[in-house]
């Protein structure tokens, strides 16, 4: 699970990178389109965020209402 987290953080620092170029790129260019593909990374970002946090809710111990755990949990 160490693994699939670091990925999931690889990819978020990835993500903001690109976005960050992105909106230097839009704003200096005035191009909607490179603000477009911003508010896109900034997306993909988020969606990262997102699977940071089912992994740490996934993780959860067993309790009554989930004998098995909460790996399989859905929102």
């Amino acid at each position: 699970m160490e693994q699939t987290r670091k990925t999931v953080w690889i990819a978020l620092a990835a993500n903001l990178a690109i976005a960050a170029a992105k909106l230097v790129a839009g704003l200096a260019s005035g191009s909607a389109a490179m603000l477009a593909e911003t508010a896109h990374s900034f997306a993909d970002t988020a969606n990262q965020g997102m699977l940071l946090l089912s992994l740490r809710l996934g993780d959860r111990e067993p309790d009554e209402e989930h004998p098995f755990g909460h790996g399989m949990e859905r929102f």
